[in-house]
């Protein structure tokens, strides 16, 4: 199928309020463009310097979502430019983004990462680290916290369903807490292969690049 008839297949699955991101990782701005006539203004990129250059190739209306791993020496290249940072996964990171945007009068608007199936292969945060990473965001002026993130392990419906239910028990539990600058509004979960069971346990996030872009050729 092409881009224009997937795009039109994912938007038909999603519920109203969702918002569907076009994961734009190595993708040429001649494939986006195609998404962006589909109506699409969301498009994540895993790595900064990739972010920083389509910004500047793109349309500006674009909202950016940096959805990779952030290395604390690269938050300074996004200040401006990024509109959801969806990995925070440290108090380290949470600094330096506070760091960053202050000195630019910015506010970086992000989500907590959460390593729900406790890989040691993916970056997130545990839960038993939750608490500690949340206090201390409550204490930043200029970094405001707007839900959760997570990548689930790789495993059958049933198992992708527990993971993603969990991360909704997380998400409701956190809503009935009052924090400054922390909100739950977004639950970013679900991609390419497992985004309609995500959908169904509440995700209203989802990021799809093979789904959209077709498989991704890496040369």
């Amino acid at each position: 199928m092409s881009i224009e008839e997937n795009i039109k297949h994912v938007l038909n699955e999603l519920k109203e309020g969702t918002t569907l991101i076009a994961v734009s990782k190595t993708r040429n701005i001649e494939e986006m463009e195609h998404a962006y006539d589909m109506g699409i203004r969301d498009f994540g990129e895993n790595k900064v310097q990739e972010l920083v250059d389509k910004y500047d190739k793109f349309h500006q209306d674009v909202r950016w979502h940096l959805i990779g791993h952030l290395q604390t020496n690269k938050v300074k290249y996004i200040v401006g430019k990024v509109h959801l940072i969806h990995s925070l996964d440290s108090i380290k990171l949470l600094k330096e983004i506070q760091k960053r945007f202050k000195a630019k009068e910015a506010v970086a608007n992000v989500l907590i990462q959460i390593n729900i199936g406790e890989e040691e292969s993916k970056t997130g945060i545990y839960l038993s680290e939750m608490d500690e990473l949340i206090d201390e965001c409550a204490q930043c002026s200029n970094v405001n916290v707007r839900g959760l993130m997570c990548i689930i392990p790789k495993g059958t419906e049933e198992e992708n369903r527990k993971y993603f239910r969990k991360m909704n028990n997380i998400f409701q539990e956190l809503k009935n807490r009052s924090y400054e600058n922390i909100s739950m509004e977004i639950l970013s979960m679900g991609m390419s292969g497992d985004y309609k069971v995500a959908l169904d346990e509440g995700s209203n996030m989802i990021r799809v690049g093979q789904g959209i872009f077709g498989p991704r050729n890496y040369k």
